[in-house]
């Protein structure tokens, strides 16, 4: 494959509760075609105001700590100003300062250079949106 710059959209559904995706195996199977063996970065992008992408460890309780973390610091109460939608969800729009809405890794040889325990996570405390958009962009190096 000759194009430096390769992009797909995912299409997730993430439910009615908050929730922490693992999209790891998404990325690395977008990666086994778009990079095809070469080195060069790969972009998470969601293009939501509420959603955020997280590298971190999932399946041993980070994933939750991260949720509960975020209701300790982003309450769902009614203290926020933007107030449409469920109640506290003006925190959802706050979201995105803490957790940013993108990431970009290092691809080495075609493969994401995650540490052991990392994965890439979409971060989502939105209930009212169960969809996302998702879109992964991979840049070869020269």
């Amino acid at each position: 494959m000759s194009a430096a710059f390769t992009t797909r959209v995912l299409n997730v559904v993430t439910g009615s509760r908050e929730r922490v995706m693992d999209l790891t195996r998404d990325c690395e199977a977008f990666l086994r075609e778009a990079a095809a063996g070469r080195d060069g970065l790969l972009n998470i992008f969601v293009p939501h105001a509420t959603a955020g992408v997280a590298i971190l460890e999932t399946g041993a309780g980070s994933d939750d700590d991260l949720l509960a973390a975020l209701r300790t610091l982003l309450p769902a109460d009614d203290r926020w100003q933007h107030r449409h939608g469920s109640p506290g969800h003006g925190r959802d729009h706050v979201l995105p300062a803490f957790v940013p809405p993108h990431a970009t890794l290092p691809v080495v040889g075609g493969r994401l250079e995650l540490g052991t325990w990392q994965s890439v996570c979409l971060v989502d405390t939105n209930r009212d949106n169960p969809e996302r958009k998702v879109r992964l962009t991979f840049l070869a190096g020269s």
